[in-house]
C-alpha cells in the first residue's frame, strides 16, 4: 500500500489533545508548548478540512469528525508503543497471552514458570486466570489451559494432564474418617459439577441409597480448597494441584479412592496460526507435564 505523508506530529498533537481534551495538558505530555500543540491540529485541520475540536472556554469538545479519527489514531500508537516495549537489550520479546483455569495456575503452572523463563527469556508471558468459563476470542488469548472433556466448539484441544477428584481435608477431620461412609457427617465442598460427590461415593461402593447430601458449593477449586484448610469441611479435588499442601501436611487425603471427571486441556482458536512463542509453550507444557515425545506434542497435530 502507498502511503502520502503522514503528518505525525500533527496526529500525536490531535490524539494527545483529544484524551486530555485540553491543548495545555498535550502540550506537557508531549513536551512542547501550548501554542505548538494548538499550531499542529490547526494544520491538521486544514489538511482534512474539517473542524476535530470545538473551542469552548472551559476546554475542547470533539466533533463528529474528531470522534471518527480518535480510535484509529489511538489504536495505531498503542500498537506501536506495544511493539517498541516488546525490544529489550537488543532482542525482541514476544508476546504469549495464557488463560488457565485457577487451579492450573496457582498448583502446576506457577511452580514451573521460572524454568519456562530461564529456557525463553525473550518470550513476554502474559497469565490471566479463570474458574473454567473462558471467550478466548474475546479476551484475546494465544492459549487457554481449561478443565473438561477437550470437546468444545471451534477449538483446537491436546491433554496435558490427567486430574482425578478425591477427598481432601484438615488432618483434624481425617482423623474421623476411618471410612468412607464417615463422610456422609461431614459438610462435603464441591465445585459446581453437581454430580463429583455421587460419582466419588459410586467409585467408593456406596451409589446406592444415598442420603441427602449437605453440600457447599463454590465457582473455583482454590476458594473450595481455602475453606477446607479453614476446617470447613471436606472437598473433592485434584491432590495433583495441591500437591503442596499435602507435603506440608495442612491436607490429608484420608482415602485413596478416585474418581476422573475430565482433564486439563491446552486449547486455542481453530482459527489462530501457531506464532513462535505459542509452539514454544506448547512444546515446554508436554515436556513439563510428562507426555511422551510424540506427533501429538511435536507437530500441529490437535484432537
Amino acid at each position: 500500500m502507498v502511503r502520502p505523508r503522514l503528518p505525525l506530529n500533527a496526529l500525536r498533537a490531535f490524539e494527545a489533545s483529544a484524551r486530555h481534551l485540553s491543548f495545555t495538558k498535550a502540550a506537557i505530555e508531549l513536551c512542547v508548548t501550548q501554542a505548538a500543540v494548538s499550531h499542529q491540529v490547526k494544520s491538521l485541520e486544514t489538511r482534512l478540512n474539517v473542524t476535530l475540536f470545538e473551542r469552548l472556554p472551559r476546554g475542547l469538545m470533539l466533533t463528529s469528525e474528531g470522534e471518527t479519527l480518535l480510535p484509529a489514531l489511538r489504536d495505531a500508537f498503542d500498537r506501536i508503543a506495544g511493539t517498541l516495549e516488546q525490544f529489550e537489550g537488543g532482542h525482541y520479546r514476544e508476546v504469549l497471552r495464557v488463560g488457565a483455569v485457577g487451579t492450573f495456575a496457582v498448583g502446576w503452572l506457577l511452580p514451573r514458570l521460572r524454568a519456562f523463563q530461564a529456557q525463553h527469556p525473550f518470550i513476554d508471558l502474559r497469565l490471566s486466570t479463570n474458574n473454567n468459563r473462558v471467550d478466548i476470542a474475546a479476551e484475546g488469548l494465544d492459549y487457554a489451559v481449561r478443565f473438561g472433556s477437550g470437546a468444545w466448539h471451534g477449538i483446537e484441544a491436546l491433554r496435558l494432564l490427567e486430574a482425578p477428584l478425591s477427598a481432601l481435608c484438615v488432618p483434624e477431620i481425617a482423623t474421623q474418617l476411618s471410612s468412607p461412609a464417615d463422610l456422609l457427617k461431614q459438610t462435603l465442598l464441591r465445585s459446581y459439577r453437581a454430580d463429583e460427590w455421587s460419582q466419588w461415593f459410586a467409585a467408593a461402593g456406596m451409589e446406592a441409597n444415598l442420603p441427602p447430601l449437605k453440600n457447599i458449593v463454590f465457582d473455583s477449586s482454590l476458594a473450595m480448597m481455602e475453606a477446607a484448610l479453614q476446617g470447613a469441611g471436606v472437598a473433592l479435588a485434584p491432590p495433583l494441584m495441591f500437591s503442596r499442601h499435602l507435603l506440608a501436611e495442612a491436607i490429608r487425603q484420608p482415602f485413596d479412592i478416585t474418581v476422573t471427571m475430565g482433564s486439563y486441556w491446552l486449547t486455542r482458536l481453530q482459527s489462530r496460526p501457531e506464532t513462535p512463542a505459542m509452539s514454544a509453550f506448547r512444546l515446554w507444557l508436554c515436556e513439563a507435564s510428562g507426555r511422551p515425545r510424540s506427533e501429538a506434542c511435536y507437530a500441529v497435530l490437535w484432537t
